[in-house]
């Protein structure tokens, strides 16, 4: 609560404790009754102070209150005990040693504090005091009050949250700094960076880190870096001050723009004392710049040793692997011996050769260039070329077409004997034949056969076919029966 902001009046007569009434601006009550006494109350003066005390310390919660020092007074005891005044009032106050040594200054008369205290009643003399819990030096001390209201406001939105933190990457392709351009603050980051690992690029983005324009040109930076994506990781640095040269650190719109960024951003702002807010919203906190440099920029010394470890383990696996590869190809070998016909062992032996050729070929192209395994893939294209299959297919298709040439003439052959067979068996049944032997066949005019007389009418043409011959006749008598024969 700021000074001023709380009043109140403590003009208590002894004829108003008397009476058990309470100055009428009064903010409290007591626990006397307001009726009319039946009797006279008389207080000793103990009572009537402790009383007062009593009301004062259960009715006012703590205070902040503003001021400046007069009268300091620092006894062997450790307590301290002061003065507190403006231009028109002053108040006594009294801090005990258990508090004062939590001081981060040392009081002196004339300076301009803020302190959180009670107000009580020193019962002895009888004299109106604030019992003093926390002093801080005005200036700083509202700046330090508001940075503990918005961290306080900001933890509790879930900002400074460990789950929105996000990881900083091992080898950044190229680092972002957002920091002013002609303060000691870049002099030092790019100084770490061209020590530590001179081939990663730096983005600077220049903006002011003191004054009005900080906290907007701070923010403006974090949201362009985050839109365009150069780099992987940003530093947000600025060399030491006083709490009132680094506040801009403290803005709310900075701290908002830090959690809205989509690059993780470390927080390099003073020395390794100062703190603020950014230092709680950033994915990481640094110390100092420097500090930020070395925390995001690995060192190119360590990665060489890496480098070098791996090459030695990766030639020792290859030698190993070659090791077991050669004493496969020697038990193969052997088996091939035992097992053989020699015939069969030559060309098996041949080919163990060429396997081993092609491993101690293909682990020299793997290390040297890749066009020795294109010039092995083209002798292994020319080995096997398909010539040979070619020929094997030709020559089964010269077999097929015999085949077929005879089987086609084996077919026409039957079937010229089968038709053979069937011209007989139809020149045995032919009408012709049966003509032959005397019978005729009858036919109208339309050429229906007739076979009875029925058939006809009296004047009918007809053709009667003769084995050699046709004869047209007119029906003259049409018998309808045979005579029977008896």
């Amino acid at each position: 609560m700021r000074a001023g902001a709380f009043a109140f009046d403590l003009r208590l007569t002894t004829n108003d404790l008397m009476t058990n009434d309470v100055h009428p601006n009064s903010h409290y009550h007591t626990p006397m009754q307001n009726t009319e006494p039946t009797e006279r109350t008389v207080y000793s003066v103990s009572e009537l102070n402790r009383t007062i005390r009593g009301l004062l310390e259960s009715q006012f919660p703590l205070l902040w209150i503003e001021g400046e020092i007069s009268n300091l007074a620092q006894p062997a005891s450790g307590h301290i005990y002061f003065t507190l005044k403006d231009a028109k009032a002053q108040v006594r106050c009294a801090m005990f040693k258990g508090r004062n040594q939590l001081l981060r200054f040392r009081p002196a008369n004339g300076q301009q504090i803020l302190i959180r205290a009670k107000v009580g009643l020193y019962e002895a003399r009888g004299e109106f005091q604030v019992i003093v819990e926390h002093m801080e030096e005005a200036g700083d001390g509202i700046l330090l009050r508001q940075f503990e209201e918005l961290k306080a406001r900001l933890a509790k939105e879930g900002l400074f949250d460990e789950k929105l933190k996000q990881a900083i990457p091992e080898l950044p392709r190229q680092i972002g700094v957002i920091t002013s351009a002609t303060g000691a603050a870049i002099r030092d980051v790019l100084s770490v960076l061209g020590r530590r690992f001179p081939s990663i690029p730096v983005q600077i983005y220049p903006v002011a880190v003191q004054g009005e324009n900080a906290a907007p040109e701070i923010s403006k930076a974090l949201f362009q870096a985050s839109r365009r994506k150069d780099c992987d990781v940003l530093l947000l640095v600025r060399g030491g001050g006083s709490l009132e040269d680094l506040w801009a650190f403290n803005e709310e719109q900075v701290a908002r723009a830090i959690l809205l960024c989509d690059i993780p951003v470390i927080s390099g702002v003073g020395h390794e004392v100062d703190v603020t807010i950014a230092d709680f919203t950033a994915d990481h906190r640094a110390a100092t710049p420097s500090a930020a440099a070395e925390l995001v920029s690995p060192n190119q010394q360590t990665y060489v040793q890496k480098f070098q470890t791996f090459q030695l383990r990766l030639m020792r696996q290859m030698s190993a692997r070659l090791e077991r590869l050669n004493e496969q190809a020697l038990w193969l070998q052997n088996r091939l011996k035992r097992q053989h016909p020699s015939s069969q062992l030559m060309q098996q032996s041949q080919q163990l050769d060429d396997l081993i050729q092609d491993l101690y070929s293909s682990f020299e192209s793997l290390i040297t260039d890749k066009k020795t395994a294109l010039k092995y893939s083209l002798q292994s294209l020319l080995n096997n070329r398909p010539d040979q299959f070619i020929d094997y297919q030709q020559a089964q298709l010269q077999d097929l077409s015999s085949r077929l040439v005879y089987m086609s003439q084996l077919t026409i052959e039957n079937k010229q004997q089968q038709l053979a067979g069937l011209s007989r068996t139809l020149q045995a049944i032919s009408p012709l034949n049966t003509l032959s032997r005397g019978y005729s066949i009858t036919r109208d005019a339309a050429g229906k056969t007739i076979s009875n007389a029925g058939q006809l009418q009296k004047g009918d043409i007809m053709t009667t076919q003769l084995n050699k011959g046709k004869i047209t006749s007119r029906v003259e008598e049409l018998i309808s029966e045979f005579p029977t024969l008896k």
